[in-house]
């Protein structure tokens, strides 16, 4: 039995990019920066910054595009998948992503929801929006 799962917890680059396929699929490409911290042999304390592509389809793209922004905090699930093309010089180039099912924003967007320095921090309630995703999925949607 094989796995390929992936787990994210980070920050996005710039704002999501989102497209339409010609078949009229919504795909949005996001980068989450994630960063690891450690002490080396030596004692000295370390520091390194991973940018990992993302992909969003359909309804999860759409929604990605509408909330989301630089610098927000997303928790992302998916799988890792190698894409290969031919580029305008002749030389076969790989691009390796992260296939997104679920995706959790963790903080609210900048102005909305987030408590001034006078309010009470338990009297403040972000505006979450309410995302209906029962939406029915076809065969010819699945990109495998």
């Amino acid at each position: 039995m094989d796995l390929n799962r992936v787990s994210l917890l980070g920050r996005l680059v710039r704002d999501p990019e989102v497209r339409t396929t010609t078949t009229g699929k919504t795909v949005a490409s996001v980068t989450v920066a994630t960063g690891r911290v450690w002490t080396d042999a030596s004692g000295v304390k370390q520091e390194k910054t991973e940018f990992t592509p993302c992909v969003l389809w359909g309804k999860i793209g759409e929604i990605a595009g509408k909330y989301l922004s630089k610098g927000r905090r997303v928790y992302i699930e998916g799988r890792l998948e190698t894409r290969d093309w031919v580029g305008q010089d002749g030389v076969k180039k790989y691009k390796t992503e992260v296939i997104v099912d679920n995706l959790i924003m963790l903080d609210a967007p900048r102005g909305t929801g987030a408590p001034t320095q006078n309010a009470s921090p338990m009297s403040a309630e972000p505006s979450i929006p309410v995302i209906d995703v029962d939406e029915e999925i076809k065969v010819e949607d699945i990109p495998f």
